[in-house]
């Protein structure tokens, strides 16, 4: 996902060839510090990968949750309007068990299996 975002892989690095002049660099010096630098890219990549898994996660957790506090909502919604209703309680108790039932149908649809 940010890999894009960079000028140079650890690929490019590995792969990059430093002219030689008569009073060139230390090659094994220059090798050495390339290695570090893809060190440090392969590890930064890591960490991003496991930090997108985690904001995944995350963003699946809070729709689950959104899903949870509209169902709940709904279910109060009628529970306040059965209160309201004399002889209405048998009438309450069918609606909420189609909510549950419609709560459930939904999960499977969206694929929420809890």
């Amino acid at each position: 996902m940010y890999q894009e975002q960079f000028n140079l892989s650890s690929k490019d690095i590995l792969e990059k060839e430093f002219k030689i002049d008569t009073r060139g660099y230390r090659l094994k010096e220059v090798d050495q510090y390339l290695d570090l630098i893809i060190s440090d890219y392969e590890q930064f990549f890591k960490i991003l990968s496991e930090k997108d898994k985690e904001k995944e996660e995350l963003l699946n957790e809070i729709m689950s949750l959104k899903q949870e506090v509209r169902n709940l909502k709904t279910s109060l919604e009628i529970a306040k309007a059965s209160e309201g209703d004399e002889g209405g309680s048998n009438k309450a108790a069918i609606n909420i068990d189609i909510m549950k039932r419609l709560s459930q149908l939904e999960k499977i649809v969206y694929g929420k299996d809890e």
